[in-house]
């Protein structure tokens, strides 16, 4: 897609999401949710969303203006001249890789990475909200995280989705485990999610999870430093670069954190908040939302816990990639407010809203 010049290429997908994101805002407030005409917006925007995402995305220009891009092109290109696969961590990876290298170009690649990163939030939406996915999957498009692990850790970003639709298949834990060890065939930190998700089957109570995410702030503040050191010495997820994510220098110029990220927490409370308002004040009962719900608290409290470390966003994602769909999931299964709809246009609103602050104010 070289017609949209480089430096627009991200402005252009914001400024896009703002655009759909108030377009859905007016209908939540003239339209009921189940009106006819509501559906056939939300289905016809939101499919259109799904092909124009995953080709925009697939389809951008090879260029260093996407971070590691550039290492994903040159590992692929070696396979393309018969380049053997080296020892690394996450050989299925490579295997994907070098299968494709066989008999596809680097646009088809990236567009195929592209469709196993979107796809999945659009199979999770429509399997567990039916004809209102639309909510769901912008929810996801406009996260503060979406375009980061789309564009940049593009394996990282695959293995989550991964993730994700292997919870489609929650009724049926074999087809749900094969997705999990896909996921970790791509990404050995998803082990993290889907430990946290098993451990819901054995304890889900929302109240008990709430409270350790909480400890982990004081602990973060006061113990850091060897939170740091322990996980680092462990080699999380048995790959010596994410122990050096903890203890490196971050790079000029790279979205890494450094010190205590209070901005960053005060996000990752955005879904702990909805939860705790509609559990408690709501009354809201529903034990796979309590699985979500635990999965996020459990992922993010170990983020909390090396938030000093830089690159430490690499950990927030592996709770972050949740974030939307724990925040949309009880607006979509019961009504709550008395004008429910437009309410739920502006919690989409509030929610992208941190995506642009953050991108035209605080950085800019």
């Amino acid at each position: 897609m070289d017609i949209v010049p480089i430096a627009s290429y991200y402005p252009l997908y914001i400024n896009l999401c703002l655009f759909l994101v108030l377009f859905t805002l007016l209908h939540t407030r003239v339209l009921q949710i189940d009106e006819n005409r509501n559906i056939t917006f939300i289905n016809f925007s939101g499919y259109a969303l799904l092909i124009f995402i995953i080709l925009y995305i697939g389809q951008r220009p090879i260029s260093e203006a996407f971070g590691d891009m550039m290492n994903y092109i040159v590992t692929f290109e070696g396979y393309q001249n018969g380049a053997e696969i080296a020892k690394v961590n996450d050989y299925g990876w490579h295997v994907f890789m070098k299968t494709l290298a066989g008999f596809v170009s680097p646009y088809t690649f990236f567009t195929v990475c592209a469709f196993i990163y979107i796809f999945p939030l659009y199979k999770i939406s429509k399997s567990l909200f039916k004809e209102y996915w639309y909510y769901a999957f912008v929810m996801f498009i406009v996260s503060f995280s979406f375009w980061t692990y789309g564009v940049n850790g593009v394996r990282n970003g695959a293995a989550t989705s991964i993730f994700l639709w292997g919870l489609c298949y929650h009724r049926n834990k074999v087809v749900m485990a094969l997705f999990f060890l896909w996921a970790t065939l791509f990404h050995k930190t998803l082990y993290l999610p889907i430990f946290a998700f098993i451990v819901t089957y054995f304890y889900n109570n929302p109240k008990v999870f709430f409270k350790g995410w909480l400890a982990c702030i004081p602990l973060s503040l006061v113990l850091g430093g060897v939170f740091i050191s322990l996980f680092s010495s462990l080699g999380f997820g048995g790959d010596a670069r994410l122990s050096g994510y903890l203890t490196s220098q971050a790079a000029a110029g790279t979205f890494a954190s450094t010190g205590f990220r209070w901005d960053f927490l005060f996000y990752s409370a955005f879904p702990i908040f909805a939860g705790w308002y509609f559990i408690y004040k709501k009354g809201f009962k529903d034990p796979f939302y309590y699985q979500l719900l635990n999965t996020y608290l459990i992922c993010n409290g170990f983020w909390v816990l090396v938030i000093r470390a830089n690159y430490s966003n690499r950990f927030a994602y592996l709770s972050w990639f949740m974030m939307g769909l724990v925040i949309i999931y009880p607006f979509l299964k019961q009504k709550f407010f008395k004008n429910h709809h437009f309410m739920l246009g502006k919690v989409m609103l509030a929610y992208f809203g941190f995506t642009y602050f953050m991108y035209y104010l605080y950085w800019g």
